[in-house]
């Protein structure tokens, strides 16, 4: 009896808060009509499990259009939505209700990106790990990452969660997930496979034009709002200058802003970096004392009016494209 009224709670939560949850992907197919459905949190999983899907595949993005991801806070029915999915994938640390839910539903459910690639700590110091098993042997001498944050530990707990930018990582993940997708329905094996073939292509391409992009540049100093771009700027051989931490929330310190401005001063850096999801007073004030403009960089957790794209490919090239304007590469 009480498996019953729950199940009928449920159903009725489903169907009766069309105003609350998230969005379906994969071609505006819904779970109903879909032969699997994977739900996200933030942008860039949607993407992957939106290309690997194809228009078989139901995707339900739990964070609305233009909200701040690391703020999510499941509603009645998101909780619905996770428990009917076939598959939550999240990255712990990220979405701690995302991380909550998905256990509940146990392993067969959850496909949380921490446990599929290395990824990086959060608070950073000098034991911190910048290789990635990539094979990529950088020379970090001079690396100023994380100077400026704050030594709290975050809200996103061990790791930055920011994965996504390193292209390499994004293209494992995309195999992982794949394969698991592959798991929940046997019949969409193929189709999930060639998926993540093309993703990885696409990646890879990316990535060339990054490092051709950037292999020759008058400055590498990339100066941002909060520390998301740990993965890039390690990739590229960029020295990231945050003003504040890997969390957004934490506000910078009247005595962090003149830290900063007295690098881009010294450094006769041109450019400070805001997000699309970020207010951009802090890189107004910095950028008044010390005539550097102000660009968007985005950290893809949202795509929204001020984004550079309007998908992770277009986000990447349009960060690309600030980042050689911002640091006169050739």
């Amino acid at each position: 009896m009480r498996a019953a009224a729950l199940g009928a709670a449920i159903a009725m939560i489903i169907t009766g808060c069309g105003s609350e949850g998230g969005d379906t992907g994969g071609d505006g197919v819904s779970p109903a009509d879909a032969d699997l459905t994977v739900v996200t949190g933030v942008y860039p999983l949607e993407w992957l499990a939106q290309e690997i899907g194809g228009d078989t595949t139901a995707v339900v993005q739990l964070t609305e259009p233009g909200a701040e991801p690391h703020d999510l806070e499941l509603t009645g029915r998101q909780i619905a939505e996770v428990s009917e999915a076939d598959i939550v994938f999240h990255v712990g640390g990220l979405q701690p209700a995302v991380d909550e839910a998905a256990a509940q539903e146990g392993e067969d459910t959850s496909l949380d990106v921490a446990d599929l690639v290395s990824l990086r700590p959060a608070g950073g110091g000098e034991d911190e790990d910048h290789d990635h098993d990539h094979g990529h042997d950088h020379d970090h001498e001079g690396e100023d990452d994380h100077a400026h944050e704050e030594e709290d530990g975050h809200d996103h707990g061990e790791y930055d969660p920011h994965f996504w930018l390193d292209v390499d990582l994004m293209a494992e993940t995309a195999e992982a997930l794949a394969e698991r997708m592959g798991e929940a329905n046997p019949e969409g094996a193929d189709t999930y496979r060639r998926g993540a073939e093309r993703v990885a292509g696409e990646l890879a391409a990316i990535g060339e034009e990054y490092e051709e992009g950037l292999a020759s540049c008058q400055h590498r100093e990339v100066v941002v709002g909060h520390t998301a771009f740990s993965y890039l700027t390690d990739r590229y051989d960029l020295e990231q200058i945050g003003v504040s931490g890997v969390d957004p929330e934490n506000e910078p310190s009247p005595s962090q802003i003149a830290d900063i401005a007295d690098i881009v001063n010294e450094r006769d850096i041109s450019t400070i970096f805001t997000e699309p999801l970020m207010p951009a007073e802090t890189a107004d004030t910095i950028a008044a004392e010390t005539d550097a403009q102000v660009e968007v960089l985005d950290p893809l957790e949202g795509v929204t009016d001020q984004s550079p794209g309007d998908d992770y490919p277009s986000i990447m090239r349009g960060n690309l494209e600030a980042l050689t304007t911002a640091l006169s590469c050739e």
